[in-house]
């Protein structure tokens, strides 16, 4: 198990368990974060030939997420039923995320998950898992022959480059929040990282955050996250007694 380390304090200003009123927000990123695998790349994998070079092409930051989608749509070849038992098959939520949904629930701290991944796969493992959680995503539609589109009802218009918006939802949230935790593991992460209050991050994302400056805790799984959150409401519980 990766341990959390950060050379950041974890605690803050209205941190969990900061203030009983507090109203708190936590979004995860899907791909790699609630599901360990990458369900994106493990679909273009299956079912579209010839996706290496575009996927260079994003990661170098040479396109957007959106770009990419849209250069492999005339690559992939599926039909609904191939999706979603490829998905059932290939999927590993993470075996900590269920109780992290609930130790969040009991504590009313909203959940809500943002991805730059496809709701067909979200949507089946989540129901899978008999997990009712608020998602935001990509869309993938079905035509014949096996051919698809993809859709972004969430794209920003100003940057463009993702195909879901997630520093955009961010933005949408921040009224009904008093504080924003983001946790997520890749690159289309690094933009909404930057506009929470507090970044947990694996893999990509916190070599990305020590980079350019954005204070983040490194995690393994949600047990982590848990552990962590638990602690610093203990820590802050333990002060505020008379």
């Amino acid at each position: 198990m990766i341990p959390i380390m950060n050379d950041h304090p974890i605690h803050s200003p209205g941190s969990v368990g900061g203030c009983p009123c507090e109203r708190l927000l936590v979004v995860c990123d899907f791909d790699g974060t609630v599901c360990s695998v990458d369900m994106g790349n493990a679909f273009l994998e299956r079912f579209a030939k010839g996706w290496e070079e575009i996927d260079r092409s994003y990661s170098a930051g040479e396109v957007g997420s959106r770009a990419a989608y849209s250069r492999i749509a005339p690559l992939f070849r599926a039909n609904r039923s191939q999706v979603l038992d490829f998905a059932l098959r290939s999927e590993r939520l993470d075996p900590f995320f269920p109780e992290f949904l609930s130790f969040c629930r009991e504590r009313k701290i909203d959940l809500k998950i943002v991805s730059d991944g496809l709701d067909v796969y979200i949507e089946a493992i989540l129901r899978k898992y008999g997990l009712d959680v608020e998602f935001y995503s990509n869309r993938l539609l079905f035509r014949e022959d096996d051919r698809i589109d993809f859709d972004f009802p969430l794209a920003s218009e100003e940057c463009g480059r993702c195909g879901t918006c997630k520093r955009s939802l961010l933005d949408r949230f921040r009224s009904d929040y008093d504080r924003i935790i983001y946790i997520g593991d890749s690159y289309s992460d690094v933009c909404p990282a930057r506009a929470a209050d507090q970044v947990f991050a694996k893999a990509i994302l916190y070599e990305k955050c020590v980079k350019n400056g954005t204070p983040s805790l490194l995690f393994n799984d949600f047990g982590d996250i848990r552990r962590c959150l638990e602690k610093t409401s203990s820590s802050t519980t333990s002060v505020m007694k008379p």
